[in-house]
C-alpha cells in the first residue's frame, strides 16, 4: 500500500484545506527515473518528501495529520493513535486519503470524524460516515486523474448495523484483512529531542564506523534480565553501560541519533514502508542529513519504494533534490498552510536555498519588523 494524496478539511490548526500529494506531479524525464520509485505506468513515488518552514510555521503539526492518516490506514483506534491530538475540538474533520493497493487498484478513502467531551472532560474521537471508492489503475489514462473518482460508484459504505466495528476504527481493516496489507511505519517524533539509543538486537558496523570512526565495538547483551551496553573505542579497554541514558557521555549526541536513525532507515529500505522524522537535522551536521535523504533518493538502493517524510529549518538540504515536486513549504499566518514548491517554482534548475532564504517565496524568511525590533532590544541591553 502505497499513500499518494491527503487532503484534510475542518482540522482547527489549519487555515484551509490541507492538500499533499507523494506521488511525481511534474514531468518525469529519462534522468530523474532514479530518483522515484516507480508504481505503475507513468506513476512515480516522491520516496524523500521534504516539509519545510520558519519556526512556528506547523511543521510537526503536518506531520502529525500524516501520521493520523497512515496510522488509521493501518487498522489503528483513532483513539489510540499518538497524535490524534491534532484533530482538537474539530466538529467535522474530513479527510481524504488516496492509496495504490497492491491489488492493483487506486483507492479514494473518504473518513469524517468527530470529537465529543467525555464526563471526566478527555476529548474522544469517533468516525461518524465512511465511504470508499476504487478502480483499476489500468483504467488511468492520464496521471492528471489519478486521484479523480468523480465517474466511480462507492464500493463501501460505514453502516451502524456494522456493530463489531468500534466507532474510532475505519472500515479501511476490512480492505486490509482481505488484500493481506500492512504498513511498516515509524515515527521519530518522540526522538526529536530526546536523544537515547533504544536496545537493539544489531547495530551494523557500518553505520557505527560512518558516524564515529573512533569507535569500535557497540552492542547489546543481556545477562540476569539486565540488558547492558558494551562500548569499545580503537585502542581502548571496554566499557559495559547498564542504563542508555549513560551513552551520551561516552558519544555525541548526532553519533547516538545517527544509529537510531540510519538502523531504522536500514528496516524501511527493506520492507518499502514509512519512516517520519521531525527537524531532521537536529545533532546531525548538513553530509550526514544528505546522505539519508540520499539513500532514500537512489531507487538501485531503495527497490521497495521505502518513504522518508521530514521537517527541516534547513534550505540548503533544498538543493539536494533535482526536482520540485516533493518539497512542501510550510506558512503559518492566521492558520497554517502547505503548498507543493511545484506550484510556485517552475523551473527544477533555480537554486531552492536561494529562493527560499530570498524571500521570494513569501512567508519562509522572519518578517523584517520583528528582526528590527530584536537587534534593537539587543542593542538597548548592551
Amino acid at each position: 500500500m502505497k499513500v499518494l494524496r491527503i487532503t484534510a478539511q475542518g482540522l482547527p490548526l489549519f487555515k484551509e484545506e490541507l492538500d499533499i500529494s507523494f506521488y511525481a506531479q511534474q514531468r518525469v524525464a529519462e534522468d530523474d527515473k532514479y530518483l522515484l520509485h516507480s508504481l505503475f505506468s507513468n506513476i512515480y513515488m516522491n520516496c524523500a518528501n521534504a516539509f519545510i518552514g520558519i519556526n512556528a510555521a506547523g511543521k510537526t503539526s503536518v506531520l502529525k495529520v500524516i501520521l493520523l492518516v497512515l496510522n488509521l490506514l493501518n487498522n489503528q483506534p483513532i483513539n489510540h493513535i499518538e497524535t490524534k491530538d491534532i484533530l482538537g475540538d474539530t466538529k467535522k474533520a474530513i479527510i481524504n486519503t488516496y492509496f495504490h493497493s497492491e491489488t492493483k487498484e487506486i483507492c479514494r478513502l473518504e473518513t469524517v470524524i468527530i470529537s465529543e467531551k467525555s464526563k471526566a472532560d478527555a476529548t474522544y474521537y469517533k468516525i461518524v460516515k465512511e465511504t470508499l471508492w476504487t478502480k483499476s489503475q489500468d483504467s488511468l489514462i492520464a496521471r492528471k486523474n489519478l486521484t479523480d473518482f468523480s465517474t466511480y460508484e462507492q464500493v463501501a459504505v460505514r453502516s451502524e448495523e456494522e456493530e463489531f466495528l468500534s466507532d474510532d476504527v475505519s472500515i479501511i481493516i476490512a480492505h486490509n484483512k482481505k488484500t493481506k496489507e500492512h504498513m511498516d511505519i515509524i515515527s521519530l517524533l518522540s526522538f526529536t529531542n530526546i536523544n537515547v539509543l533504544p536496545f537493539a538486537d544489531e547495530i551494523p558496523v557500518e553505520v557505527i564506523t560512518f558516524l564515529d570512526p573512533t569507535v569500535e565495538k557497540l552492542y547489546f547483551n543481556e545477562i540476569e534480565n539486565k540488558t547492558l551496553i558494551h562500548l569499545q573505542f580503537k585502542g581502548g579497554e571496554g566499557i559495559v553501560i547498564n542504563n542508555p541514558v549513560d551513552l551520551n557521555h561516552y558519544l555525541s549526541s548526532g553519533t547516538i541519533k545517527g544509529i537510531v536513525a540510519f538502523t531504522l532507515a536500514k528496516e524501511i529500505l527493506k520492507s518499502g514502508g514509512y519512516l517520519v522524522m521531525d527537524e531532521i537535522e537536529n545533532h546531525f551536521n548538513k553530509e550526514i542529513v544528505s546522505t539519508l535523504i540520499r539513500f532514500f533518493m537512489d531507487t538501485r538502493l531503495n527497490k521497495n519504494g521505502g518513504t522518508l517524510i521530514f521537517t527541516t529549518h534547513y534550505p540548503e538540504l533544498l538543493d539536494e533534490y533535482d526536482r520540485n515536486d516533493s518539497i512542501h513549504i510550510i506558512r503559518n499566518k492566521n492558520g497554517i498552510t502547505v503548498e507543493n514548491l511545484a506550484n510556485i517554482l517552475k523551473r527544477n534548475d533555480i537554486k531552492k536555498s536561494e529562493a527560499y532564504q530570498s524571500g521570494f517565496l513569501e512567508g519562509t524568511t522572519p518578517v523584517y519588523e520583528a528582526y528590527m525590533r530584536l537587534k534593537k532590544s539587543i542593542a538597548d541591553s548592551i
